[in-house]
Order: C-alpha cells, then structure tokens, then sequence
C-alpha cells in the first residue's frame, strides 16, 4: 500500500541574511490532516521559514515541497494549495468584510458563483456573516482575525499557514478562533501549520510539536514526547528548558537582516 505524500516536506533548508543564518539546516515533515506547531523564542527562525514556505522568501539552500510543488519554482501552484493568517494586519479596512472576501477570492481565479458560497459559508463559520457589509476598520481586534482567517480560506486550501493567529486577542475570541479551525481540521481534513508563544495554546491545539532555537530545531513530536524527554511537567517547562530562561536580544539580528536585505534589493 502506498504511503501518502506529506503535506509539507523541508529537507536541509537553510536561509542567511549576509552573515547571519536564520534558519540552520533544518529537515522535518507535516503529515497531511494533522496540525503542527512550530515554537521557538523570538528570532529563533519560525517566521522566516513560514516566509519561504509560503513563497514571500527564497531559501538559500534546501529542497521544499508544499503539497507536492515547489514554493520557489512554482510558486504560483503552491499559493493555490495554502492559505496563511499573517501575524500583522493585512486587510483593506475601507472595503466592507464582503468586499475583502471577494476580492481575494477573485485574486485567486474563484468562480463568481461558488465565491458567493464560499463567502455565505465562511463568514457565517466566523460569526461575521451579519457584519458582511460594514467596513473592517469598524471592526474590533478579534472580529478582524477572524475576517483573516475566513479570508484565508475562499480558495479551499489544502493547508492553512498561521502565524502568531492569537497575539493580543481576548480568551473568548481566541477560543472560537481555536474551534473554527479545530473544525476545518476535522470536516475538511486541512493540515494546519502555526506559531505562537502560547505554550497551552500549542499544547492543546496540535499533534506535533518542533521547537526551533537559533536556527536549529531541537526536538520534534508529541506534546507528551516532548515533556518527558525534557522531563517536565508542563510543554512550558519543558520549553524554558530547552531553549533557555534569558531573554533574547533581538536588536542586532533585526539589523543584520535588513542590512543584508538592503544589499539584495541594492542588486536588482
């Protein structure tokens, strides 16, 4: 019987920054249906990966494939396959939240009829179906994630990219967030890929965990898996344990990637 191909595949991906290297090498698999978590301090490399798996960023080195297809050779197969929660704001807050769930999914070739579906569908998934026609920058923090994460889903993509989804969100708007995709992953067997630095967020809410730090990933599996390698009680403790109790400086990094990107664009 033949096994099924991942979800997501990265085998040896590194990218640097002039001469920092944010990602170091890393290789690990995300089966199709399941929802994996990438933790990891600040500037351990999660967003710069989620930035190449999503064509947004070019890998120095390593071989990706997302759904089959390459993010960097076909990129415009790989886009059809995900849809992605940025961690910063990325509506237009003066369309209407119908107006920015049409547009996107024009974007992305939707028919006109099954965009009208899609759009009734989702809207109504996220509670805002009774908001569709009032303009987003009326809307609260948690009404626009949610309007996010619906948007990210008009094209029915296999796979659903979130990064840091819940920053700054309230208990109850963070635990519907977490149903609806709970429900996505179960109904429509979506492979959910996320970030966070909410530890019983990631706890709760994945079946594998990989913990990233300076670049490297330090140890993958089950959130049990993992605390009993760590011997730890709770996926907190285990992460402080195997990352570290300082805090991070983050300055210098910031400053040697946009040297390095500065140079790059300097080049074209």
């Amino acid at each position: 019987m033949a096994t099924e191909s991942p979800a997501i595949s990265v085998e040896n991906l590194v990218k640097k920054f002039g001469n920092f290297t944010a990602v170091d090498n890393i290789s690990f698999t995300v089966p199709r249906g399941k929802k994996f978590v990438f933790l990891g301090p600040n500037g351990a490399g999660k967003t710069t990966t989620i930035k190449i798996l999503t064509t947004l960023l070019h890998p120095t080195s390593g071989n990706i494939k997302v759904d089959l297809y390459d993010p960097v050779t076909e990129q415009q197969l790989a886009r059809k396959s995900f849809g992605i929660v940025f961690q910063d704001p990325s509506l237009d807050d003066d369309l209407t939240a119908y107006e920015n769930m049409d547009f996107h999914g024009a974007f992305y070739d939707v028919p006109k009829k099954l965009r009208k579906e899609r759009i009734e569908y989702l809207l109504n998934l996220v509670d805002l179906w009774e908001r569709k026609d009032d303009f987003v920058k009326t809307f609260s923090g948690g009404m626009k994630r949610r309007l996010e994460v619906a948007r990210g889903l008009i094209h029915h993509p296999k796979i659903l990219f979130l990064d840091e989804p819940i920053l700054g969100l309230d208990p109850q708007t963070r635990n519907h967030l977490w149903d609806y995709v709970r429900e996505l992953n179960q109904k429509e067997g979506m492979t959910v890929f996320f970030t966070t630095h909410y530890m019983e967020e990631a706890d709760k809410n994945s079946d594998i965990i990989a913990i990233i730090d300076h670049g490297k990933i330090i140890v993958e599996g089950t959130s049990q898996e993992i605390k009993e390698k760590a011997k730890a009680e709770t996926l907190e403790e285990a992460f402080l344990k195997l990352t570290g109790h300082s805090i991070r400086k983050e300055a210098g990094t910031a400053q040697d990637q946009l040297r390095a990107m500065a140079k790059l664009w300097g080049r074209r």
